[in-house]
């Protein structure tokens, strides 16, 4: 008996249901690369036309212009904040880009720099920060973009340290932020003796930074130290692939202000749990308390989860124990999960570091607004 042909709908019907098979197929393998495709400004920076410079003399340029918690401390903090504009149109993301703008009120302060809302005053600056597209690529293009926002911060720097000659001062960088603070302490604060006098610590999370970098200005190796950096970048424990891409997508700067590969440098590992490279953190004994403070207004304190985080300094590498709370989840879009978390897993510990960081200068130099 012979077998019924397929007539020719029922082969443009197969043929249909084969070419949506693969292209779903297609698009779940590739789901990454398209995306990321589509943060690309598709403009070479040599020609690219970025947006307008801030004025730090105004307000509009400053997310945060000395914004004080109350009870906060003497202490004079800088905040650079990490990346929250995507890319598409820019390299270099304009200061008033909405959603860039509001990622950066509901997550990034207040789990960021709310921790040191404490310890004094804290300023930050609105600037043309490099896109998150920069992020994901080695391209020249991005590299140049990355440095061009250093420029506003150096300039918001300067700014800021007019507005505020004297007294304790604390640095802070975020991801991106972590990049351009380390550059603004070697470049501006190690060879100054005024400034290194008046340096409590910087701060510098979640950034990959080699080792190296840090002679002028150390890596904080006890709880007790002041002008010192505490620098790290965590991984959930067992995460090798992660840890692997992290260091192979990291760039750091050179002593002549360039972009480089880190070309498998030790990188700097400091506890934010402990205060120390060498000491692990038990999550019985020392966490002090990780939240989730999203949408919370500045200077309100949030609630901790106390005793939750194991962390631990390897091969440069802050690796820390996964969490199964709700709130530490991350979630939104392919692009909103390849920013800084919206959460903060070390916030009390960091909190506590720095207000202890600020008694100690106090002590020494005494306490000069």
């Amino acid at each position: 008996m012979k077998k019924p042909r397929l007539t020719l709908r029922q082969w443009v019907g197969i043929t249909g249901f084969a070419l949506v098979f693969i292209l779903v197929a297609a698009v779940a393998v590739w789901r990454g690369d398209i995306l990321k495709a589509g943060l690309d400004p598709q403009v070479p920076f040599q020609t690219y036309e970025p947006p307008p410079a801030p004025n730090y003399d105004q307000a509009a340029a400053w997310v945060l212009r000395d914004a004080r918690a109350p009870g906060a401390g003497a202490a004079h903090v800088f905040f650079v904040h990490s990346t929250t504009y995507e890319g598409g149109q820019h390299w270099n993301g304009p200061i008033d880009d909405r959603k860039a703008a509001d990622d950066l009120r509901r997550g990034v302060l207040p789990n960021y720099a709310g921790p040191f809302a404490r310890a004094g005053d804290v300023s930050a600056p609105r600037y043309r920060q490099a896109s998150l597209y920069t992020r994901l690529t080695l391209r020249e293009d991005a590299r140049e973009a990355r440095a061009f926002a250093y420029r506003d911060v150096d300039a918001a720097f300067s700014a800021w340290l007019q507005a505020h000659p004297t007294g304790p001062m604390v640095l802070v960088g975020v991801e991106q932020g972590a990049d351009l603070v380390d550059r603004l302490l070697h470049d501006r604060v190690a060879h100054d003796p005024v400034l290194k006098q008046r340096l409590v610590a910087a701060y510098l999370m979640e950034g990959v930074l080699p080792e190296a970098r840090f002679g002028e200005v150390p890596l904080c190796q006890s709880r007790d130290e002041i002008g010192c950096a505490m620098a790290w970048r965590s991984v959930e424990e067992g995460d090798e692939s992660e840890a692997k891409r992290v260091l192979r997508r990291a760039l750091v700067w050179d002593e002549r202000g360039a972009l480089i590969s880190t070309e498998g440098a030790a990188t700097a590992c400091v506890n934010p749990v402990t205060g120390s490279a060498k000491r692990p953190a038990s999550a019985m004994r020392d966490s002090r308390g990780a939240t989730n403070a999203t949408n919370l207004e500045w200077g309100a304190r949030p609630a901790f989860q106390g005793r939750i985080v194991a962390a631990e300094c390897r091969d440069g590498i802050l690796w820390r124990s996964p969490l199964n709370s709700e709130s530490f989840r991350l979630r939104g879009s392919w692009a909103d999960r390849r920013k800084i978390p919206p959460f903060n897993l070390f916030y009390a510990d960091i909190e506590a570091d720095v207000l202890d960081r600020v008694s100690i200068w106090e002590k020494k130099n005494g306490a000069v607004g």
